[in-house]
């Protein structure tokens, strides 16, 4: 079950689009190795706009989650996106997981 979440929003730099696209795709593997999150997703959400869903079963696994990947997006940012990530901590009302 899971009971909270993480939504994170960020703007690419018009020329660092298709960096943020692969970055995220690398860090599925990282975010399954953690064993943390219980769903994790990347999404396009604009031409330059990107976010990042993932939801996990209590607070403890998301505040760990954040401790350990949160410098990186921090230091990716620099780099690749227009202003800092906007993130969000979310309270998970209702879900549909396979095997539920």
């Amino acid at each position: 079950m899971v009971t909270v979440g993480l939504f994170i929003r960020v703007e690419a730099k018009p020329d660092k689009v298709a960096e943020v696209e692969e970055k995220l795709k690398e860090v599925v593997d990282i975010v399954r190795k953690e064993g943390k999150a219980v769903v994790w997703f990347a999404l396009r959400l604009g031409p330059t706009t990107f976010a990042i869903y993932d939801a996990f079963a209590d607070d403890a696994d998301r505040k760990a989650h954040l401790e350990a990947n949160g410098p990186a997006l921090r230091e990716a940012g620099a780099e690749l996106f227009v202003g800092s990530p906007s993130i969000d901590h979310i309270d998970v009302v209702a879900a549909l997981l396979p095997g539920e």
